[in-house]
C-alpha cells in the first residue's frame, strides 16, 4: 500500500471520529471530547491544539505555510473539524429527533458509552500510586460538583459571552464534561442560540473569540499535563467520566420546587425507573435502554481491542 492511499485512508478514519465528536457535541450533556478519547486521538488532538500559536506565527514567516502547515498537523486538524461540522449540520436534527422521541434509549446508550470508554483509559495508566486514586476521585468530585450547579442567568455582555465561550470550549475538551451543557448551568445557552440564530455578529464575534482563546490556552495545558504526569492525567479524566454519569442518567423527574422542565433535562433528580415509570405514567423502557447501554458498551470495546490489535506498541501494555 502506497503511503498517499495509507494517509488518505487514515484521514477519512479523523473525518469519521470528528462525525462522531460532532454528534456528541450536539447533546447536552455529552462531550465530543469523550469521543475523541475512546476513538484514540485525544492524545494527537491535543498535542496538535498546542502547536497553534506564536511559535506557529514564527515558522510560517521563516519556512512558508507548507512547513507551518505541517508542525501543527494541519491535515489531521482540517479532517476532524471538517468531520465535526459535517456531524453538527447533518446529524443535529436527527439527533434532536431521537432526543425527543426516545430520550430514555438515547441517553442509555450515552450511558453505556461513558461508562465503557473509562476501560481503555484506566488501562493506559503506566503506573498506580497512592496519587492515582485520588485524581481519580477528584474527578470524580469535579463532574458530580458541576452537575449540582443550578441554572443561572447571565446577562449577553461582550465580557460573559467571551468568559463563556473559553468556559464552554475547556468543557468540550475535557472528557465526560459537555461545553453545552455549561453554557445551560450559567444561563446564557439561550443567549449564544439566539445570537446565531438571529445572526448577531458582534456576539457571535465576542463568544467565538473566548472559545479560540479557551481552545489554545486549555489544550496546552492539558497537553502538558498528558505528557508530564501521563498517570495522574489519565486517571482523573476517567474520573471526569465517571462522575458524569450522574448527568446522563436516563430516569429522571424535576426537582422538588422545581417548576415545568421536560425530561431530557440535564438538570433533573436521577430516578429508578420503577419510580419514573409510576410518577409520570410513561413506559420507562428498561429493556430497550439495557439493550442500547450494552451496544453502547460492545461498541467501545472493540473500537478499543481494534485499535490495540493494530498498535503493537498498546497491544504489549494490555
Amino acid at each position: 500500500m502506497s503511503r498517499s492511499r495509507f494517509l488518505g485512508g487514515r484521514y477519512w478514519g479523523i473525518l469519521l471520529r470528528g462525525m462522531g465528536m460532532g454528534a456528541a457535541d450536539v447533546v447536552p450533556g455529552v462531550s465530543g471530547g469523550t469521543i475523541a478519547f475512546i476513538t484514540g486521538i485525544y492524545g494527537e488532538l491535543l498535542d496538535s491544539l498546542s502547536r497553534i500559536g506564536p511559535h506557529c506565527v514564527t515558522i510560517l514567516r521563516r519556512h512558508g505555510p507548507l512547513v507551518a502547515w505541517r508542525y501543527i498537523n494541519g491535515n489531521f486538524l482540517l479532517a476532524l473539524f471538517c468531520g465535526i461540522l459535517l456531524s453538527v449540520f447533518s446529524l443535529a436534527n436527527l439527533i434532536g429527533f431521537l432526543l425527543d422521541k426516545y430520550p430514555i434509549v438515547v441517553w442509555s446508550f450515552f450511558f453505556g458509552l461513558i461508562l465503557a470508554s473509562t476501560v481503555p483509559i484506566l488501562r493506559q495508566v503506566p503506573r498506580w500510586t497512592w496519587s492515582v486514586p485520588v485524581c481519580l476521585l477528584l474527578g470524580v468530585l469535579l463532574a458530580v460538583g458541576v452537575s449540582e450547579i443550578r441554572p443561572g442567568q447571565v446577562p449577553a455582555t461582550p465580557l460573559t459571552l467571551f468568559l463563556s465561550g473559553a468556559l464552554a470550549i475547556c468543557a468540550m475538551i475535557l472528557p465526560g464534561i459537555s461545553g453545552s451543557f455549561i453554557l445551560l448551568m450559567i444561563g446564557i445557552y439561550p443567549r449564544v442560540l439566539e445570537a446565531v440564530h438571529e445572526l448577531q455578529w458582534e456576539n457571535l464575534l465576542f463568544f467565538a473569540g473566548g472559545a479560540v482563546t479557551g481552545l489554545m490556552l486549555f489544550s496546552r495545558l492539558l497537553s502538558w499535563l498528558m505528557h508530564h504526569y501521563p498517570a495522574r492525567t489519565l486517571a482523573f479524566l476517567a474520573g471526569v467520566l465517571l462522575g458524569s454519569l450522574k448527568i446522563v442518567w436516563p430516569w429522571k423527574l424535576p426537582d422538588a420546587g422545581t417548576a415545568g422542565g421536560d425530561k431530557l433535562a440535564p438538570l433533573l433528580s436521577n430516578v429508578l425507573p420503577a419510580r419514573f415509570a409510576g410518577e409520570t405514567g410513561a413506559e420507562p423502557f428498561v429493556v430497550p435502554a439495557l439493550v442500547a447501554a450494552a451496544a453502547a458498551v460492545a461498541l467501545v470495546l472493540l473500537v478499543d481491542h481494534v485499535g490495540r490489535v493494530r498498535d503493537p506498541r498498546e497491544q504489549g501494555k494490555a
